[in-house]
């Protein structure tokens, strides 16, 4: 529901940016539109052992949910309130209005 998207996020991708001496550096440049109004909420432990075979995985997951934003994908990062987050899956969940649905690792601070 949009009144679920309270989180306000940025979304970036990296980009290569010549470094003046032949080669490139690679830095992250915000999407189009940058900020993003999503709903996040934590992966439990449960459900992180069920999309892992049994696995207990260590890092941090979440799921997003938002408006379809056309520029992201799994090369995407998220900042939200001093975290990273590394955009893992994105999928398009609903046609009206059009939707998706993220899963996302926390990285650490930007």
């Amino acid at each position: 529901m949009i009144g679920d998207y309270k989180h306000l996020v940025t979304f970036q991708d990296p980009v290569d940016v010549p470094d003046g001496v032949g080669g490139y550096t690679q830095t992250w440049h915000d999407l189009t539109p940058p900020t993003w109004k999503v709903q996040i909420a934590p992966v439990s432990a449960t459900d992180q052992e069920r999309s892992s075979g049994g696995t207990v995985m260590t890092a941090v997951l979440a799921t997003v949910r938002g408006h379809y934003h056309p520029g992201v994908t799994t090369r995407t990062r998220m900042l939200y309130n001093g975290k990273t987050y590394q955009i893992t899956a994105a999928t398009a969940v609903d046609d009206r209005p059009p939707t998706m649905e993220l899963m996302a690792v926390e990285q650490g601070t930007p």
